[in-house]
């Protein structure tokens, strides 16, 4: 089918409407309710995953601990290398799990 364009004397071509796709409704085995459920999803602990003082980064790995994608989370996080954070109950210094986050700042001056 064409159509006559009047003003350039052009044939235009008429592209039949795509017919939408429909959404898919979440269901039980679909991420979407498993995410929701994830301790780091939790609106109240957003912060904790970043954290810079200590006692909220072990709070942040001590919630890791009930996660079902924690083995999941930490290969992730280590094939990304991420830069830094709680990623599977562990903590990420330079894309390398840590024991412990170090504070931020000058070291304390050992007494001699």
């Amino acid at each position: 089918m064409s159509v006559l364009d009047s003003r350039s004397e052009t044939t235009l071509s008429v592209l039949p409407t795509p017919t939408p796709t429909p959404t898919p409704t979440p269901t039980p085995t679909s991420p979407a309710p498993i995410l929701e459920a994830l301790p780091c999803q939790e609106p109240g602990t957003l912060d904790l995953w970043f954290a810079e003082r200590g006692d909220d980064v072990e709070r942040a790995k001590a919630l890791c601990t009930t996660c079902p994608l924690r083995a999941e989370c930490l290969a992730g996080a280590l094939r990304r290398a991420e830069p830094w954070g709680v990623w599977g109950g562990e903590v990420l210094v330079d894309g390398v799990v840590v024991a412990r986050k170090r504070g931020r700042g000058r070291p304390r001056k050992v007494a001699a």
